[in-house]
């Protein structure tokens, strides 16, 4: 780790701080990193701080991904922003399909950054109740240590309660066990009217929405209809998406603009990668 990289990191790490409001809700969002360490790099203190450390730290803020450049001028760029700015300023609550690669993940990261009382969780299929509401609450700069899942409940809509305009983000919503998802059912009824949701995901969510449905499953006709009855699908990005992003990241020749269009299918991390592939065999810089 070099103490270029180092700064770099540090810069990274102030502008979320400044974001979050303070450092302890930074450190508590992140795991096996504590507010001493981050203090410690903040201050320059370095000699005692592993290599391991600040790769655990450039990871969670995605430092090494910074020489990419998030193209916001795309079509589901631009339909993503807008869907999480209407959630948020009045309180909505919005489900959004789309497949791997069509910029959910990347588009609710920048929202998170650029916005105040963000909520952005990444969801996985090994969460359970516990891990769910303990995931939200750090992601709130709260403890959960030692708290049953009711109380967990209980701290959360005390904390929207207390704020103004919070936006909730669950990304990949589909990896949620049915139990989880009973869950959310339960929070959103708390939180009605006092904070927007996103929900977003593939296909597979939809479809797993609409046979829960005719199955009558517990939970799915509400899941349905609190995201207004259907889902907003974003759509592969298309010539006009790929130049734009071509472009923002240093690509300018029609002709392997072309060449990334036709081979990437309209996947965000495809073209990613041609790009860099690309640039590597042009011997330009590319993204770590």
């Amino acid at each position: 780790m070099t103490q270029q990289q180092k700064i770099k990191i540090v810069e990274d790490l102030e502008m979320l701080i400044l974001q979050k409001g303070s450092q302890n809700k930074v450190a508590a969002e992140m795991k096996s990193v504590s507010a001493a360490t981050l203090s410690q790099m903040r201050n320059h203190n370095w000699e005692n701080i592993a290599d391991e450390m600040w790769r655990k730290v450039a990871s969670y803020l995605g430092t090494n991904d910074k020489e990419w450049v998030y193209c916001s001028e795309t079509r589901n760029a631009a339909e993503l922003r807008r869907i999480y700015d209407e959630a948020q300023r009045f309180r909505e609550v919005y489900g959004i399909v789309g497949p791997s690669g069509h910029g959910k993940t990347a588009s609710a990261k920048v929202y998170e950054e650029n916005n105040r009382n963000v909520i952005n969780i990444f969801c996985t299929n090994y969460m359970d109740e516990r891990s769910f509401l303990s995931e939200v609450l750090a992601k709130m700069g709260k403890d959960s240590a030692g708290m049953t899942v009711t109380k967990l409940m209980g701290k959360i809509v005390l904390e929207v309660k207390s704020k103004e305009n919070i936006l909730f983000i669950f990304n990949e919503f589909d990896k949620l066990n049915d139990k989880v998802i009973y869950l959310f059912i339960s929070l959103f009824n708390e939180l009605e009217d006092d904070c927007g949701m996103v929900i977003s995901a593939t296909h597979f969510l939809e479809r797993k929405i609409a046979k829960g449905v005719v199955l009558d499953k517990m939970g799915y006709r509400e899941v349905l209809s609190r995201v207004g009855g259907k889902f907003f699908e974003l759509e592969p990005n298309n010539y006009a998406d790929t130049l734009k992003i071509c472009s923002t990241n240093g690509v300018t020749n029609e002709e392997v603009i072309r060449t990334i269009y036709r081979d990437s299918k309209g996947d965000g991390r495809r073209i990613k990668r041609l790009v860099n592939s690309h640039k590597r065999a042009n011997n330009e810089r590319i993204t770590v």
